[in-house]
């Protein structure tokens, strides 16, 4: 007696971009850009190494959705650190501290949103319009949207210095997490010049 056929089952995964997302930025933590392929992204995500494909169509599409996501996670550490009560100061010194925390604690995630590995940003309109909400919420905290490119771009150009040990704020010796206390104090210094 010949065993009944069975059909084929569809491809099914539950949440494929989810899971290559995840793997992505697991890949890309612990492994660093350099690993960071659609072919590991689906071995680690177990799937064919077609599957990504169904999501992002190419590498940079795939790096443009980490970047993104990477700007909404900074955006809401800088919103967070923006709501504190006093003088402006005080918000710029807390916002340089949660901006060098992200930094520091998701260092190969800022190479990406920052570096030069995306290329043709211009393909993304949503990873600009991520990071333009950068200093629209520093802009936002401080009242004045001037002052919010201006601390952005002093925090980020400290973050950058530090993250990639041109400056050392005490961080070859102690590690990361002295960096955001650092930032406030050279922040409280800088504004004390005022």
């Amino acid at each position: 007696m010949s065993q009944p056929r069975r059909r084929a089952q569809p491809y099914h995964h539950g949440d494929l971009k989810n899971a290559l997302l995840e793997s992505a930025r697991d890949i890309l933590e612990q492994k660093g850009l350099k690993a960071l392929t659609l072919r590991a992204v689906a071995r680690k995500a177990r799937v064919s190494h077609a599957a990504p494909y169904r999501h992002f169509r190419s590498l940079d599409s795939l790096l443009a959705a980490l970047a993104t996501e990477g700007f909404a996670e900074l955006r809401a550490h800088v919103a967070a650190a923006g709501q504190v009560d006093g003088a402006p100061a005080d918000r710029i010194t807390h916002i340089g501290a949660a901006y060098m925390r992200f930094v520091a604690g998701r260092p190969a995630l800022a190479r990406l949103m920052f570096g030069p590995q995306l290329r043709k940003r211009e393909r993304f309109p949503e990873l600009a319009s991520a990071a333009d909400s950068i200093a629209a919420e520093i802009g936002n905290a401080l009242s004045d949207p001037v002052l919010g490119i201006t601390v952005w771009a002093a925090v980020h150009g400290l973050a950058m210095l530090t993250l990639e040990n041109v400056v050392d704020l005490g961080q070859r010796a102690s590690g990361p997490d002295v960096l955001p206390s650092r930032a406030e104090i050279l922040l409280r210094s800088l504004l004390a010049l005022r």
